[in-house]
């Protein structure tokens, strides 16, 4: 599910993107004019949200870019199992196993509390809060 639409100018650094179906932050960008009667380009580098993979592209300036639905919220740790987590939702109760992320192994434990995003519909966690 597309949030909005924007021009290619538009997005900042910082700002989420879909690239090639899947979700990505602006990380660098740089805008150039061409000749008298062409279009700016636009040179995006952006970064997966799930797996940190770099993605470079070119677009025309005008080109509409997806923006995700990104929702960031709260949970408590309610287990945890070799590389699964198990957490509940501090808002509405709801279980959810995911995978513990490499940076977080040692820090999450049971009863700690967590953020977690869904990323169109993905969901990791992100920090512990």
């Amino acid at each position: 599910m597309v949030f909005k639409l924007i021009n290619a100018t538009d997005a900042k650094v910082g700002t989420n993107i879909i690239v090639e179906g899947v979700a990505c932050v602006v990380k660098k960008m740089d805008i150039s004019k061409t000749g008298k009667h062409g279009h700016a380009k636009v040179r995006v580098e952006a970064v997966d949200l799930i797996s940190g993979v770099k993605k470079v592209f070119v677009v025309p300036g005008h080109e509409r870019i997806e923006i995700p639905l990104v929702e960031k919220r709260k949970a408590q740790v309610l287990s945890t199992k070799e590389n699964k987590v198990s957490i509940m939702d501090l808002e509405n109760f709801e279980t959810i196993e995911l995978d513990i992320p490499e940076e977080l192994k040692e820090e999450i434990k049971e009863n700690v509390n967590v953020e977690y995003w869904d990323i169109e519909g993905t969901k990791i966690i992100k920090r512990i809060t």
